[in-house]
Parts: C-alpha cells; structure tokens; sequence
C-alpha cells in the first residue's frame, strides 16, 4: 500500500488582504443557569484540552521513519491510518461532515510536539473525559473527532477505520519509545481489540526493556503533549485587534471570510468558520485552546511568530463567527451554551449586534453537495 505524500497543513498563515466587516470589542460572559436548571449540578462537560508548560529542557519523542512501516497485515492497519489521518477527506459523507483533515491540527501527520501528536494521545487513554462524563478509550476519544472536529458523524467501535488510526498512533508512540531506549525489533504486534482501548492501563503490554524506565503514569505525560500552554494577555482578548492580526498574518492563506483555499476540489489550506469548518462542539472552538494552537504552531512552517497578545486576540476573533452547530443542540441555544459552554467562547452570544452565535448555525454533519455557503 503507497504512502500518501500530503503536506500537514496547520491553521493559520501571513500577509494582508481587505476585512469585510468591524467588530466590537467584547469579552465572553460566563454562562447563567437559573437555579432551577438541572444543569447547575452537571459539571461544564467542555473541559478544555490539556494543556502545559513548555520546558526548553524538554526531549521530544521521535517515532521511527514512515518507510519502518512493516509489511504484512498489521503494516497494513498501521499505513492505513496513515492515509486516513493525512487525507481524511477520502471519508467525506461517510463520516465526515466538513472540509478538514485530521493533519489541520495534529501537525505533521500527528508526529509533530507541541500539536497535538498522536504518539502521545496514545499513552493517555483511557482516560475520565468531562465532555461525556465517563472514562473513554482511545477509540472513543477518535470517535469525538469525528463528531465534533470533523463535524460529521462517529464510526462504529471496532470499526476499520478506528482500528487503522489506533494502529497507527500506537505504532508511532511504541517505535518511538523502542528508539529512545535501544529495543531492537520490530513493533510488538497488537490485536485489534487492544489496540483500539489505548496505553494507559496496567494490562498493556510494554516491553520489559522501557517498562523499567517509564511507568503508566509517566506515559501518560509525554513533553510534547497537547498544546503548550500560553501565557494571559495582558490585554482582556479582543475581536477587534484579532482582526488586524488575521488581515495580517492569516487571510492570504486562510480566506477572506475564513472559508480556506480549495485546489481541485480539496481543502489545500482549512476553513477557520463557517459551514465546512469544526462544528461548535468542538474543542478548538474555545479561546484558549485555539490560542495555544496558535502560538506555538502558526504561521505555519514559522511557529511562534506571534505575540502572546496577538495570538489570544486572533483565536478570539476565529471564533467569533458562525460554525456548525453544536450537536449536543436539542433546540435551545442557552440551555446548550448553560450546559456545555461555561468557558472562554463565544456560543450563545452576540458579537458586533450580530445574531446571537449558535441561533443560526450551519447544519450538523451535512452532505458534501448539499452545504450552502
């Protein structure tokens, strides 16, 4: 099976073009709940993704060259992930929902530190989520890319496409951790019902030669995870100067009005709002994860470009425009923002005297030929 060569395309980049619109200066207010909603017992179920201190001491896994990549049929599942991470368009209507692929924001086909990578996702599942109050596995967590990210619909548990992904981020942590410590060989193969459950549990398989040297625990806070943290603006975040920032920096690439750039049909740079973009369920939705995105990864190629005001002000005036609609929406946009949104975001509000965000947000998980601009 031939490996793709798709460039990893992150989310933002630099010169300046004309803004069709001014916006206020406005700072997200927290959600109310009236004392006689239910929801005031129900944790926030958004929480924001991880997110850490950024060491200059830090060593950053680095799993094995994609030519590694064994023959035969776990290879296969492994390059198959691969393909489906990089180009994940290729399961448009069929489970997903928008323009975006996997790379957009776990960089350099999920290998880069500091975006995200999947080597060390891997390590930290299962793991308690409060998005849908439980312990998720691996494959689980993926299925809420889906949902929400890819703004399009779950695959089954089990499915070929969870098991390939899985497959992949495992062999990308396990090559990794093999390297760092000198085990020779080649990948220990995983079935695939243990592959899709992930590493964070004391009846996974490790290897005796890195067992003795990290424990779950350990794994499970890999330097490189998530995102950095960001340090506070000094300024409250603003729409109004994000959007100087994004003529600046981000429009040549991105868009206008944020739609991205198509090349024969395919999303060569990602949407930031608007129908084929993540839907308001979502964790880049939120200021603060998609400013530490933001400044630690954009412009892409460059990284850290920005300044820490600039980066908070730009993710505040991304997510100050229309998306999909959250799909955890049963009708009412302040119950869904009461409930889900009590943190740095603008869903259930109103920006610039613009409709209240969320009361006339695109569709969930639309057809390909039927999303209307």
């Amino acid at each position: 099976m031939k490996l793709l060569s798709i460039v990893s395309i992150g989310i933002l980049c630099s010169l300046p073009l004309q803004a069709n619109e001014l916006l206020t200066d406005i700072s997200p207010k927290p959600a109310t709940v009236k004392s006689s909603d239910s929801s005031t017992t129900l944790p926030d179920r958004q929480a924001a993704l991880p997110s850490v201190e950024k060491k200059t001491t830090d060593e950053y896994l680095q799993p094995a060259s994609l030519t590694d990549i064994p023959a035969g049929a776990f290879g296969d599942k492994v390059r198959l992930g691969y393909q489906l991470f990089v180009n994940t368009q290729q399961l448009r209507d069929k489970y997903v929902g928008n323009d975006l692929n996997c790379v957009n924001c776990h960089m350099n086909a999920g290998m880069k530190a500091n975006a995200s990578p999947l080597w060390a996702a891997y390590f930290a599942y299962p793991a308690y989520r409060k998005k849908n109050d439980k312990v998720n596995s691996f494959q689980e967590r993926i299925q809420g890319c889906f949902t929400y990210s890819m703004n399009g619909k779950a695959p089954a548990s089990g499915s070929p496409e969870l098991v390939a992904i899985s497959a992949y981020s495992y062999w990308l942590g396990m090559s990794g951790l093999m390297t760092q410590y000198n085990v020779a060989g080649p990948v220990p193969e995983l079935s695939d019902v243990e592959l899709v459950k992930g590493a964070k549990r004391d009846d996974f398989p490790m290897p005796a030669a890195i067992a003795k040297h990290q424990d779950i625990t350990a794994l499970s806070q890999l330097p490189g995870r998530g995102y950095p943290k960001t340090p506070q603006p000094e300024l409250a975040y603003s729409p109004v100067r994000g959007m100087t920032v994004y003529q600046t920096h981000c429009q040549v690439c991105h868009g206008e009005d944020g739609e991205g750039q198509m090349i024969a049909g395919v999303a060569a740079l990602p949407p930031l709002w608007g129908p084929q973009s993540f839907n308001w369920g979502a964790g880049m939705h939120r200021v603060n994860t998609a400013t530490d995105f933001i400044y630690e990864n954009m412009p892409f190629g460059k990284s850290i470009q920005l300044t820490v005001q600039q980066a908070w002000d730009v993710a505040a005036y991304i997510n100050s425009f229309d998306r999909p609609q959250d799909p955890r929406f049963e009708g009412d946009v302040s119950k869904t923002q009461a409930t889900y949104h009590k943190h740095q975001g603008y869903y259930g509000q109103s920006v610039a005297g613009k409709p209240i965000l969320g009361s006339e947000s695109y569709p969930v998980f639309p057809l390909k030929n039927t999303v209307k601009q």
